[in-house]
């Protein structure tokens, strides 16, 4: 079995902090999409709870397959996998539940940004992150756009879920430097600092320009 990547949450400031550490498979073809086999079952909520079970299985093999097939359901398949990456039993569960969410992308945007604004629970909000991180430029402007919050934790979660992001984030983060919302400047800030080498130099350029 592939291991997890182990992605250390660097500290953050008191206004977007958090602490913590992703657990989320290393980018690769482990999960490459495949078309659904032929007599595929239809979409049922019985359907989707035995793929959802799947997850856990022993096999490796029948998990993988698990995640494919949960891709393939789409849209209606995001509610119950929210609910599982709730409810999950281990942290192997709750890994496959939120690589299957990522796999689905868009439809899954809003309705996790809503499960983690109402679930403080840490082990969830952070493989929720996790899986909105793997979706990559899609998910930039609804996670800036979350930092609206008053939560200072979610804020984190928020933040470190663009930093995996990476390159792709730093437009729209630098772009939202002077948004009218200052609880937003002030966290696409800290996300950038909290970037390195990746979002620093966009953030300076930013500063001189207002300043010239």
């Amino acid at each position: 079995m592939i291991a997890p990547a182990r992605v250390r949450c660097p500290a953050q400031t008191a206004d977007c902090k958090n602490e913590g550490i992703f657990l989320f498979p290393a980018r690769s073809d482990m999960m490459k999409s495949t078309n659904p086999p032929a007599g595929q079952p239809p979409v049922t909520d019985e359907y989707m709870q035995g793929l959802i079970a799947a997850l856990s299985d022993p096999s490796i093999d029948r998990r993988h397959a698990a995640v494919r097939a949960l891709r393939e359901c789409g849209a209606p398949a995001v509610t119950p996998l929210i609910a599982a990456l709730a409810s999950a039993p281990d942290a192997d569960h709750r890994w496959y539940a939120a690589i299957a969410l990522s796999k689905i992308g868009e439809p899954t945007l809003a309705p996790l940004l809503r499960a983690m604004a109402g679930n403080p629970d840490h082990a969830f909000r952070r493989y929720a992150a996790a899986a909105l991180g793997e979706m990559g430029e899609r998910a930039v402007e609804p996670l800036i756009s979350a930092m609206a919050t008053d939560d200072r934790v979610l804020r984190g979660f928020l933040a470190q879920a663009l930093s995996r992001i990476g390159n792709p984030a730093v437009g729209p983060l630098t772009r939202r430097l002077t948004d009218e919302n200052g609880t937003i400047r002030t966290c696409c800030a800290l996300t950038l600092w909290q970037m390195g080498e990746v979002g620093l130099p966009a953030m300076i350029h930013e500063i001189e320009k207002e300043k010239s």
